[in-house]
C-alpha cells in the first residue's frame, strides 16, 4: 500500500446482532478505535440498527452505513430501503453488489449498477463487491469475469462515477470458507481493477480505492496489508468477533 494512505476497513455485520449485543460491541468499537490515525474504519449494520450506530458513532472517526439499497428512490416497493433513508441516519458506506445478496435473489449488474448511481446521488461512498466463483478461476477467465461486472457501471454512468468509491475484490470462492485468496492473487486483481478503471479510461482519481474481502482475518492480515495493490479490507464474520476485529485494525494501524 502506498505510504501515508489511511487504510479502508469496512466490517460487514451481515444477519447479526441485536440491541444489546450492538450497545456494547459499538461502544467498545468506540472506546478502542476512534484514535487510530491511518485508518478509516466503516461498520455496516443491518438496516435496523442504523439509528443505534449513529447514536453511538456520532462525533467520532467511525463511521457506519448499510448493506444494500432500493434502486428505486420511493413508491410501491415492500420491503426496499431506499439511498435517502439510509443517508438520513448519517450512512457514509454502502455496499452493493454483494454475492450473498446478487446469488439469492437473482440480481443482475444492471440492478447493481442502478444501485451504485443511487448511493452516490446520495453522496454516499458505494462498497462495490465484484469476483468470479472458483470454476472461473480454475478457468483462468477472472479478469474477464470481474471486467463484465464494472463495464455496465462504466457504460452506463461513466468511469467518473467511481471517483470517491471503493470496490471490493471479493472472490466468490473465498467467501465464509476458510479459503481466502493469498495475497499475490488479491495484489494482482486488485491491480487489474484499478488499471481498468484509472488506466484504460484515463481518470485520474484521488479517491478512488481498491479493498481485499473474502474470509479475511488475523492470520491473513499481516500480508494482506502488506501488498502494494490493497488499500484496505472488507471484513465478513471477523468483524462480530472484537478480538479478531481489533487484531486486523491493529496491524492496518502500524503496517
Amino acid at each position: 500500500m502506498k505510504k501515508n494512505k489511511k487504510k479502508i476497513i469496512i466490517a460487514n455485520m451481515k444477519m447479526n446482532g441485536s440491541l444489546a449485543f450492538n450497545d456494547i460491541y459499538l461502544t467498545d468499537i468506540k472506546e478502542n478505535f476512534n484514535n487510530y490515525r491511518n485508518l478509516n474504519i466503516g461498520l455496516c449494520v443491518p438496516y435496523p440498527y442504523l439509528f443505534q450506530a449513529e447514536k453511538i458513532l456520532v462525533d467520532t472517526n467511525i463511521s457506519w452505513g448499510g448493506q444494500n439499497v432500493a434502486k428505486f428512490e420511493n413508491g410501491p416497493h415492500t420491503g426496499e430501503v431506499s439511498a435517502l433513508m439510509l443517508k438520513e441516519f448519517g450512512s457514509k458506506y454502502v455496499i452493493v453488489g454483494h454475492s450473498e445478496r446478487s446469488t439469492a435473489y437473482c440480481e443482475s449488474d444492471e440492478n447493481i449498477a442502478n444501485k451504485f448511481e443511487k448511493i452516490k446521488k446520495y453522496n454516499m461512498v458505494p462498497v462495490l463487491c465484484v469476483g468470479e466463483t472458483l470454476i472461473e478461476r480454475e478457468a483462468g477467465i477472472m479478469e474477464r469475469v470481474v471486467s463484465s461486472q464494472i463495464k455496465v457501471i462504466v457504460d452506463t454512468y461513466g468511469a467518473e462515477i467511481f471517483e470517491n468509491s471503493i470496490i471490493a475484490y471479493e472472490p466468490i470462492w473465498a467467501i465464509g470458507s476458510n479459503m481466502a485468496a493469498s495475497p499475490d492473487q488479491a495484489n494482482k486483481m486488485c491491480i487489474f481493477i484499478k488499471d481498468l478503471i484509472s488506466g484504460r479510461h484515463n481518470c485520474g482519481f484521488k479517491n478512488f480505492n481498491i479493498i481485499y474481502g473474502g474470509s479475511v482475518n488475523s492470520k491473513n492480515a499481516v500480508q494482506l496489508f502488506a501488498s502494494e495493490g490493497l488499500d484496505g479490507v472488507l471484513i465478513g464474520r471477523s468483524s462480530i468477533n472484537f478480538d479478531e476485529f481489533s487484531h486486523i485494525c491493529s496491524v492496518a494501524e502500524s503496517s
